[in-house]
């Protein structure tokens, strides 16, 4: 044990055997998932993710941390400077507008450099899994607070920041941090899904999942998916999410994607025909709610055949049968919409306080930027 304080314990990759874990489905998945990071270094299971996992404990919940001090390149998952600046650059050619895109990539790079001018990526990040979206575990609000006082102490200096939050998934802990003096930083639009409701939407997605059979694949489940499957489903992915869309998305390895089909960190499924492997999704669950972080086809293959949307209709169909909010993360907007999915606003709760001046001065202007321009923008474009 590294650290105790007020009944809140931390521990590290050294001191990792002295904590013992909760037998429940959150502890049991929380002890396979955090002591593989403890294993190893989060590289060898996320490329482009260089950063120090601890794990604090509080009531004998453990909820996993990330320490950074500035790894610009990182992956956005542990770094705010490249969701805010490197991956926003990226994505200025959607917006089709030459004129637009210049100045606001004007605007980007000032940014960039007053972010690394004030230390931007000196934060430990609260309930950090290195995913796109973060699910809570079963923690009051009271009890997060708890965290962040003890980090507080531990990390003087740094930004305490909290991701994939929304009114609609978390009120109750965006009240708690609000009054705990947490800023509000808008990080994008994200769709959630609690059932295709509307005869369009039903039909869209029957529509969908009727090509499946059209097309002569087989839905494969976890038990089906096999060691040497494995090169494939790193390929796929990354198709789709590194090559296609950032290479600032986490870039999965083999080691990750082993772990996931060995202890069920992710629950996998794909497409297969004629014995090969097409597309393939990776869903986790939380609290009521799912979320696919693995998400991947051959993108070398027809659009028209419909991948995308077949494998999108075997996911809707997973979260109907669990009975679970499907959280489809940001991207492809109009798609999702018209499949039942609604959009909400994600935001990062941030504690700056203890940090420099131009720091919280940098976080400040970061939310009043994305309030008034950032999200208004996406909201227009349908993003």
């Amino acid at each position: 044990m590294e650290a105790l304080r007020d009944g809140v314990f931390q521990y590290d990759r050294d001191s990792i055997q002295g904590l013992s874990w909760p037998d429940t489905e959150y502890g049991r998945y929380a002890q396979q998932y955090i002591s593989a990071m403890f294993e190893h270094p989060a590289e060898h299971f996320i490329a482009n993710v260089h950063t120090t996992v601890k794990v604090v404990v509080v009531d004998g919940l453990p909820v996993p941390i990330t320490v950074n001090e500035a790894e610009y390149a990182n992956s956005y998952v542990c770094s705010p400077y490249t969701h805010y600046v490197s991956y926003a650059s990226e994505e200025l050619a959607l917006l089709n507008n030459r004129l637009l895109e210049g100045a606001l990539s004007v605007l980007l790079r000032g940014v960039g450099l007053l972010l690394r001018t004030a230390r931007f990526n000196r934060v430990v990040q609260v309930n950090n899994w290195l995913l796109s979206t973060n699910l809570y575990p079963p923690a009051s609000p009271d009890q997060l607070l708890k965290v962040l006082d003890f980090l507080r102490a531990e990390y003087p200096g740094y930004t305490l920041l909290l991701r994939s939050l929304s009114k609609e998934t978390s009120g109750a802990l965006l009240e708690a941090l609000d009054g705990y003096g947490c800023k509000w930083v808008p990080s994008r639009q994200i769709y959630l899904l609690q059932h295709p409701a509307g005869s369009k939407a039903k039909w869209l997605v029957k529509r969908d999942r009727g090509l499946i059979n059209k097309h002569g694949y087989m839905v494969e489940s976890p038990g089906q998916i096999m060691e040497e499957d494995i090169p494939r489903i790193v390929e796929l992915y990354h198709l789709l999410y590194i090559h296609k869309y950032s290479k600032h998305n986490p870039q999965f390895t083999e080691a990750y994607i082993r772990l996931a089909l060995e202890k069920r960190t992710l629950h996998i499924y794909g497409l297969r025909k004629n014995g090969r492997l097409d597309a393939v999704l990776g869903f986790y669950s939380r609290e009521g709610m799912m979320t696919a972080p693995l998400f991947g086809y051959d993108t070398s293959l027809p659009q028209s055949l419909g991948l995308y949307r077949m494998l999108s209709a075997v996911l809707i169909d997973l979260a109907g049968s669990r009975g679970q909010l499907l959280h489809e993360s940001s991207g492809v907007g109009q798609f999702k919409r018209n499949r039942g999915a609604v959009a909400a606003t994600e935001l990062s709760a941030v504690f700056d306080k203890g940090t420099s001046w131009l720091n919280r001065c940098s976080w400040s202007f970061l939310g009043w930027l994305l309030r008034r321009a950032g999200i208004p923008l996406i909201r227009k474009l349908k993003l």
